[in-house]
């Protein structure tokens, strides 16, 4: 792969991140602001202390929530067809959209999934303000911890593979991929800041709509980026055929 190809996957990698950023925006504002703004609701109705906003309410739920989904939905883009240079063709015998599948599809769990099990997202008015570095620092934590483990398992499972089959050397490899994320969870510290009195309707459904918000993210960039990096890589018939061309002239 020349780095023609790869700059035109970049593009089309960026372009991907925005189309499902818009998708995803839209599942934002429908699903997940309604739950913003009963969590601030609630936050307003406790707080003896009443701070001037910076930002207004009206511009951080539509431009500001606009901005934010687009600019991570290219960023992921350009970042997610960088990776997919690199694992065409190293994961196995797949075609550029089935590539672009299982990548966005690890990349939901090992990404996303991963550390939202052990530290879900929460609305405003949860969390300790002071904690809130040590909060963050243990989410990052645990993300690379889910990708590190991910890659891992994947290597773990092309060694596996000649001799137990690809069927139960991926099996293996998600086992053990299991394993060591459950070990993770169990020695990384829990975090439970929620008040007593705090909705568990609420909170069980923003946190629904966080994983709404990435199922269609990342779906949305499988989708459309295998059906754009198709354009750009050849198929195997393809390549074959070019490679044959000469000696048939």
């Amino acid at each position: 792969m020349n780095s023609v190809t790869i700059r035109n996957l970049l593009v089309r990698g960026m372009l991907a991140g925005l189309a499902a950023g818009v998708l995803a925006l839209v599942v934002a504002y429908l699903l997940g602001e309604p739950q913003v703004d009963a969590a601030i609701a609630f936050e307003e109705a406790h707080s003896h202390e009443h701070e001037m906003e910076v930002v207004s309410r009206a511009v951080q739920s539509t431009a500001g929530l606009a901005t934010g989904v687009l600019v991570y939905g290219v960023a992921l883009g350009g970042i997610a067809a960088l990776a997919f240079c690199f694992a065409l063709g190293r994961i196995g015998r797949f075609g550029a959209r089935a590539t672009a599948a299982l990548l966005s599809g690890a990349a939901l769990l090992a990404v996303y999934l991963v550390p939202f099990l052990k530290y879900p997202a929460n609305p405003p008015s949860v969390g300790d303000p002071d904690t809130i570095g040590k909060r963050t620092a243990l989410y990052f934590l645990m993300m690379l911890l889910g990708i590190l483990l991910a890659v891992a398992a994947t290597i773990l499972g092309r060694r596996l593979a000649p001799k137990l089959g690809n069927w139960y050397a991926a099996v293996a490899a998600g086992a053990a991929f299991v394993v060591a994320i459950g070990l993770a969870y169990a020695f990384l510290p829990a975090v439970n800041e929620v008040p007593h009195d705090f909705s568990a309707t609420l909170l069980w459904q923003f946190r629904l709509s966080a994983i709404a918000i990435q199922l269609v993210l990342w779906t949305a960039f499988g989708l459309v980026f295998g059906h754009l990096a198709e354009r750009v890589v050849p198929t195997r018939s393809q390549a074959t055929a070019a490679e044959a061309a000469p000696a048939v002239s």
